[in-house]
């Protein structure tokens, strides 16, 4: 047993209540501004305080913006605390025009500090580093300590694990694109986490990254994704009994062709709670049109150690008890656009993958539409999802350098639809619809503000994308009880 402890990956209990978490949304902190810490991973004080880490990504700036930190006591509020890790200009490893990527924070019992490590590296990605910063106290600010290579190793996507048995931690990291490389490493820190000790296990030229760890009782499941640059993709996961194997072969965490609901892996958490331990995995819903904008996909997973399977459950909106560890999906309305007036160039489809075997297809700027008639509001904010289908992009897997469906097209990976609620055009909100596999259907939320009653219209038209006009097929709306 190492004298020290981690508590990055554990929770045995706090005193808050959780609110909603809506997968996809626009998750607001306490100022009611974005929040803005992406590929990042969470840390659990010793007081049961969860701090999320993630890159601070700056509009018209992909790199170098720094680490933000945010704390919450229920994983559904949190709180800005700033920038953990300041971009220094001039500096070699952490200026604004270097690559600080994929944080995560745990803490040396030895040295009495709290580590940040990373991702670091130069915008052509020669270096592939692994940075290392310390503080004294979690919420920062984070001082650079160095930039050094793992075991003489590349480094590029790269996570944390700690055991929550013994306490040890380890270095995760894919070792970059070269022929070389393609790897994906299990590596032990020394018992200070001020470097790297020996290589526990290698995942052999699968060519993933984007690694994290979650561990039962009886199993570790080790989740990648593939590399499709900001593209998603279909998540697959290892399972072993040990660190040091042998691992399974991979195999794909989500449905089929959802590409994990839109989203890559990034992290894992595990919850202890008094009546259940609940895991979650957190992943990236990237942006590459507005960084700065991508979203974050929560969500519940369900482990079968008999059965050495692991799932990755999607809820429109769920509440989750941080303190008993049980979570619960919320039940919503549900609205169809078969039942839907149209207007314009909209028409109705028939489709064997949608409800009631049609689908709302055609919706084309502000000349078309699709209202949404008779739903029940409540007079309070309330969570819709919108059920879609969107397949400009289709056309590649979870290769490499993969290529949109036409000769010469540019990716999107997302339409932007206009939605106003009881005709107040004065009030019209934008719905990014994410792009979708062929005969797939993903959902995208919005919290807007219906009458109390059942006499509400939602209308849905297409918005400029930066590339045209076209709004998502449209498939059905659920509409959530507000939050209580």
């Amino acid at each position: 047993m190492l004298v020290r402890q981690i508590f990055s990956f554990v929770l045995f209990g706090v005193l808050a209540q959780a609110k909603y978490i809506v997968p996809g949304a626009r998750w607001l902190d306490t100022d009611g501004k974005l929040i803005n810490a992406h590929a990042g991973g969470i840390t659990v004080d010793k007081n049961g305080t969860f701090w999320w880490f993630g890159e601070y990504k700056i509009e018209k700036q992909t790199e170098g913006g720094g680490v933000s930190v945010y704390s919450s006591e229920d994983l559904a509020t949190w709180k800005h605390h700033g920038l953990a890790l300041e971009p220094i200009v001039g500096h070699p490893y952490i200026s604004p025009n270097k690559i600080i990527q994929r944080p995560k924070v745990v803490y040396s019992e030895p040295l009495k500090q709290y580590h940040m490590w990373w991702h670091a590296d130069n915008s052509s990605y020669g270096l592939l580093l692994q940075g290392l910063a310390v503080s004294d106290t979690i919420g920062g600010p984070y001082s650079f300590v160095n930039a050094t290579s793992p075991l003489g190793n590349w480094s590029q996507d790269f996570g944390i694990f700690t055991d929550y048995k013994d306490g040890r931690s380890y270095s995760l990291y894919s070792n970059g694109d070269r022929k070389e490389g393609r790897d994906v490493y299990i590596t032990s820190f020394t018992e200070d986490l001020t470097g790297l000790d020996k290589v526990v296990y290698r995942f052999n030229k699968f060519d993933l990254e984007a690694p994290t760890i979650i561990q039962t009782e009886k199993s570790y499941y080790a989740i990648m994704s593939h590399k499709t640059g900001y593209r998603p993709n279909n998540v697959v996961a290892f399972r072993a009994d040990s660190l040091a194997g042998p691992w399974s072969q991979p195999f794909i965490v989500a449905p089929l062709n959802t590409r994990t609901y839109s989203s890559q892996s990034g992290f894992t958490l595990r919850i202890k709670g008094k009546k259940k331990t609940t895991y979650l995995y957190l992943g990236d819903q990237w942006d590459s049109n507005s960084l700065w904008e991508s979203r974050y996909i929560w969500l519940p997973i369900d482990i079968d150690d008999k059965k050495k399977t692991l799932n990755v459950e999607w809820h429109d909106v769920y509440d989750l008890d941080v303190q008993s560890g049980e979570w619960k999906a919320i039940e919503g309305k549900t609205y169809y656009g078969k039942d839907a007036k149209l207007n314009g160039t909209a028409f109705k489809q028939e489709a064997n993958f949608a409800s009631g075997g049609t689908i709302v297809t055609g919706i084309y700027g502000n000349d078309s539409s699709v209202t949404f008639e008779g739903i029940e509001g409540t007079g309070q904010p309330q969570w819709i999802s919108f059920y879609h289908q969107n397949i400009d992009d289709m056309g590649y897997g979870d290769q490499p350098g993969g290529t949109p469906d036409r000769i010469g097209g540019t990716w999107q990976l997302r339409r932007i639809s206009s939605v106003v609620v009881n005709d107040d055009t004065s009030n019209v909100h934008t719905l990014y619809q994410r792009d979708t596999h062929k005969g797939i259907l993903l959902s995208s939320p919005l919290q807007l503000t219906l009458e109390k009653g059942k006499k509400n219209t939602i209308t849905i038209r297409g918005l400029y994308n930066g590339f045209d006009y076209k709004g998502a097929d449209i498939d059905r709306i659920v509409v959530y009880p507000p939050e209580k």
